[in-house]
Parts: C-alpha cells; sequence; structure tokens
C-alpha cells in the first residue's frame, strides 16, 4: 500500500510518523519526505488505512492519510519512461566508466534483443566500438555501424549540477553522459529539408504547352517506378525541380532528398561527398569518420547533377555502387549499402561524348533507364505568359521588404504589357527559365510603376547582348565554310539577337537603318518569326 500523510511544516514531525511506523513493525520499501507531505510505501497484510490514520492521530500536527498509485518519484520515472518511450532515437545513459545506466526502447530496437537487460555492460562492449566513445567533459561525435547500420553517435556529459562546465569557478562534478544514436536516415531528412522549403511536387512544374503536359504525365508515372531516370535539358530548363517532382511524387516521398552537382567540386572532394570517408582517411579528416551523400539519403532519393562533369574514376565508383547498391567509404575496408534512388542530369548530349569516350557507355545505360528531355523555353513560347505573372508575383514579395518597409507599404504587382510579352516571347532565352527569372526580377526590382513595358524588358534584355553577341562571333570564326554563308550566319545572328529587344520590323529598320521592307524579307529569309 502506497499512503500520503499530510501534516503541519514542524520540525521533527517526520521522524514521529516513521517512529509510530516502526512500533507497529510495518515493512517500510520506500519512503520519501516533502515540505508538508510524507510518502511512504508500505507492505504488511490486512493494513488498512483506518488502522493507520488511528495510530498517526495522536501526532501533533497531523492532519490526514490517503491511498495514492505512485509515490512521486515512481510517477516521475514512469512519466520519464513513457516520454523516452515515444522518441523515435536510441538513448542509452552512462556513468562516468561508460557503464550503461539505462536505455529507452527504441535503444533496445537497435540492439535487437529485447528480453536482454543491458544495464551494467559497458557500452563500448555493446556497440563493439574500441576507443572514441570515452565519457570527458566535452561534447563529441563520431559515425558508428550497429547491426549493419550507420549512425551518428552524439556524447553529451551530464554534470551534477546539470550545468555545462563552461564557467572556471563552477563545482560541477562529471556524472556520467548520455549517448544518441542519430541515424543516416533521420539526418538526411533534415538536411532535406533545409535545402528546400518550397513547394516540390509536379503543380510546381509551369506550364499548359503541350510538350510540358507530356513531360508531367510521362514524370508521374516514372515516380511510381523504382528505377534510375536521367534527365536532359539545356542549362536553366528546371531540372532540378523535375527530379524533386520525382521524388515527391514517389514512394520515397517521406525520406531524404538530397543533390549535388558534380560540377562544382574536384574529384577527390565529390568522392569524399558521395561515398564519405573512415577515420583517418587523409590528413585533416575527422575523427570518426564522415558520412556521404549517398549514405545520408538512405531510403530516398540522390540528385546527381551534371553528370557528365565526373571524372572517368568516379563513373567506374559510381557504376559498380549501380550494379548492386554496394560501396566502400574514402580510406575504408568495411563494404556497405544503401538503398538509394539515383536521379541525374546533364545539359550535355551524352552519346556524343560516349563516341568520344569521355563518358562510360555502360554507365549511362544504367543511369538512361528512364529519361526525361526538357525543351529549351524558346520551343514552350506559350508557357512563357505564365512563368513571367508567376516570377513577377514572386519577385514582388522579395522586394517588398527592401523598397516598402519604411514606408509601410506593399508594392502592387505590376502588370506586363502587351508589347512587353511580345518581347518576352520572341526572345531566344540562351539561359532559359533561369535567365527568365533573373530579368524579371531585376525589371521588378527598378520598376516604379504598376505596369512593365516593353522598354523596361529591352534595357534589362540589353545587359546579355554583348556576352551573347561575342560568344556567337567566336563560334562563327571557327565554322566559317564561304563568305556568303558567314554573312548569312552573321544576318541570322543580328537578327535573331536584336528582334526580341526590337519587336517590329519598323523598329528594326531603324535601329539597323535600313527600310522595313528589308527587314521584313531578311525575316522570313533566316526563318525568323514576326
Amino acid at each position: 500500500m502506497r499512503v500520503m500523510i499530510e501534516s503541519t511544516d514542524r520540525i521533527g514531525i517526520s521522524q514521529e510518523i516513521l517512529g509510530v511506523f516502526a512500533q507497529q513493525t510495518w515493512n517500510l520499501k520506500q519512503v520519501e519526505i516533502i515540505s508538508r507531505y510524507t510518502y511512504a510505501h508500505v507492505e504488511y497484510k490486512q493494513l488498512t488505512l483506518m488502522q493507520i490514520h488511528s495510530c498517526l492521530a495522536h501526532i501533533d500536527g497531523f492532519i490526514a492519510v490517503n491511498k495514492i498509485a505512485l509515490l512521486p518519484s515512481e510517477q516521475r520515472e514512469n512519466h520519464l519512461q513513457a516520454l523516452l518511450a515515444k522518441i523515435p532515437e536510441p538513448i542509452i545513459d552512462l556513468d562516468t566508466k561508460g557503464i550503461i545506466l539505462a536505455v529507452n526502447q527504441a535503444a533496445k530496437n537497435v540492439f535487437g534483443k529485447h528480453n536482454k537487460s543491458y544495464l551494467g555492460l559497458s557500452i563500448e562492449a555493446l556497440l563493439k566500438q574500441e576507443g572514441g566513445l570515452a565519457v570527458s567533459e566535452t561534447p563529441s561525435s563520431r559515425t558508428i555501424t550497429v547491426e549493419s547500420k550507420a549512425y551518428i553517435a552524439d556524447l553529451t556529459p551530464v554534470f551534477s549540477d546539470n550545468a555545462n562546465k563552461k564557467s572556471k569557478n563552477t563545482t560541477a562534478e562529471l556524472t556520467g553522459a548520455v549517448l544518441v544514436l542519430r541515424s543516416m536516415d533521420s539526418l538526411g531528412r533534415q538536411i532535406s529539408l533545409m535545402q528546400s522549403h518550397q513547394e516540390n511536387g509536379f503543380d510546381a512544374i509551369i506550364g499548359k504547352s503541350n510538350k510540358i503536359t507530356l513531360i508531367k504525365e510521362q514524370s508521374q508515372r516514372y515516380a511510381q517506378l523504382d528505377l534510375p531516370v536521367l534527365i536532359i535539358g539545356e542549362t536553366g530548363t528546371g531540372k532540378e525541380l523535375v527530379a524533386r517532382a520525382l521524388h515527391h511524387e514517389s514512394g520515397r516521398a517521406k525520406q531524404a532528398f538530397l543533390a549535388i552537382n558534380c560540377a562544382a567540386l574536384p574529384e577527390h572532394l565529390l568522392e569524399s561527398e558521395l561515398f564519405g570517408y573512415a577515420s583517418g582517411a587523409f590528413t585533416g579528416a575527422r575523427k570518426g569518420g564522415k558520412p556521404g551523400l549517398i549514405e545520408l539519403a538512405e531510403g530516398g532519393s540522390l540528385f546527381l547533377d551534371e553528370i557528365a562533369e565526373m571524372s572517368p574514376y568516379l563513373q567506374a565508383k559510381l557504376l559498380r555502387f549501380l550494379q548492386n547498391l554496394s560501396y566502400r567509404r574514402v580510406g575504408g575496408t568495411k563494404e556497405l549499402t544503401a538503398n538509394v534512388r539515383i536521379i541525374s542530369a546533364s545539359h550535355q548530349n551524352l552519346p556524343e561524348l560516349i563516341v568520344n569516350k569521355s563518358f562510360r557507355e555502360d554507365l549511362f545505360y544504367r543511369l538512361n533507364v528512364l529519361n526525361v528531355f526538357l525543351p529549351p523555353l524558346r520551343e514552350r513560347t506559350t508557357d512563357i505568359e505564365l512563368l513571367a505573372n508567376f516570377f513577377i508575383k514572386n519577385a514582388v514579395k522579395q522586394v517588398t521588404p527592401y523598397q516598402g518597409s519604411k514606408q509601410g507599404k506593399v508594392q502592387p504587382i505590376p502588370k506586363l504589357s502587351k508589347p512587353a510579352l511580345a518581347v518576352l516571347q520572341h526572345y531566344h532565352w540562351p539561359g532559359n527559365i533561369r535567365q527568365l527569372q533573373n530579368i524579371l526580377f531585376s525589371t521588378v526590382a527598378l520598376n516604379k510603376n504598376t505596369e512593365i513595358s516593353a522598354s523596361d524588358l529591352q534595357q534589362a534584355l540589353a545587359k546579355f547582348a554583348v556576352v551573347e553577341k561575342h560568344d556567337s562571333i567566336e563560334v562563327s570564326k571557327s565554322n566559317v565554310k564561304d563568305w556568303s554563308s558567314a554573312q548569312a550566319d552573321f544576318e541570322k545572328s543580328l537578327l535573331t539577337e536584336l528582334y526580341p529587344l526590337y519587336p517590329t520590323t519598323r523598329k528594326l529598320a531603324e535601329r539597323l537603318q535600313v527600310s522595313h521592307n528589308k527587314i521584313a524579307m531578311k525575316l522570313r529569309e533566316h526563318n525568323i518569326k514576326i
């Protein structure tokens, strides 16, 4: 029986209450004393609450005795265990020597032996890890493997006053540590959430043209097939957006989506980013090693952008992983496996690279099980109005805090005039959707009117004319066949560049100081749509 005895706050009253229990030879299993309350767990056959009350009634200051289900410490322990059981990450409480004091249910599930008591065992013996898990006064982290599954082990010291021992004058004493095992897939999901806070489904792909509608339908079917996908398209066509949509609509949607640009890192860094590295793999390597993106994306998807930029050595290593989903960390000897869907992308002509021996043919077939071809923006001009209005709204949201915060005003969303829309639809967009977005952001940032005019866009597009003209001249020099073809190429390049900026034959004729009939004739001759 567990009872709560209420009394006045008098010195010595608790001793008198316990003295009565001793006189009656009642077996006290546990006693807790808090100001004005004495809690007792009494084990005595046929003992009633009335008997306890009558025995304590003569004590000066005694008020009442009531039966309770649990003592305060037992209640706290029950609540704590219920809380720990709800935490999905394995948690292990250790003393200063690394001996296990307590584990939660998630930790028991990891070790796979639910009926075995882990109390009193050494953590290093249990995890079969030598060194690196010693309890110290400073927090530490390292990668470990339990039951063939990789974890990040975070070891946090615990002090007697529950304070972090930072102050020089503190008297806190180290009493142990708490070990938390974080699985790679949960860590990957956290990184994935930090990488993107935007909508990732196919609804985020803007466009109603026939080509985009077909791509959406095709990609939605691909999303349900757990096979590698290769996305081909020019720079700025939205390859990563499609990759995210494929993941978002797949059975892996609740797991991590991680992306890396293969052209952004040199070979050795890209290898360690993808496959991770073991402890001491190279000078400056983190103690305990570091997981790679393949490990962190466990159960999810990994997007390899600009796959054609990967070195032949890494191509071979990636091919081996795709064949049996096994790999080794850089400098490691242990064979690891990962359940990851690979989505790759490139703006280059991969079959041509295969002919030139700069891309492996066998890797191409492994990556190109399913493929998506994204058309350039100039081939889907009917979507430009939808894209432009979307980017203008987004630009206003980003510009308003800077332009309107001082005055407390919100900038109205400017409308796109018909001549301005014509400028956008006739421009050739070498940078595709990304260039369109940047042009409109620049225009909105400088615009003070309620409408975006053709001249506003012409000024923004003129910034790209010098670079594009220089590039076209360099290409034409290297491919000149004869005088007439070079002249024709120059005319086509010039008209293609200037017509979006001067979208009528008369305006373009005035700019080039020729008759508008000649301009119209040349536009038809070079198949430039009027």
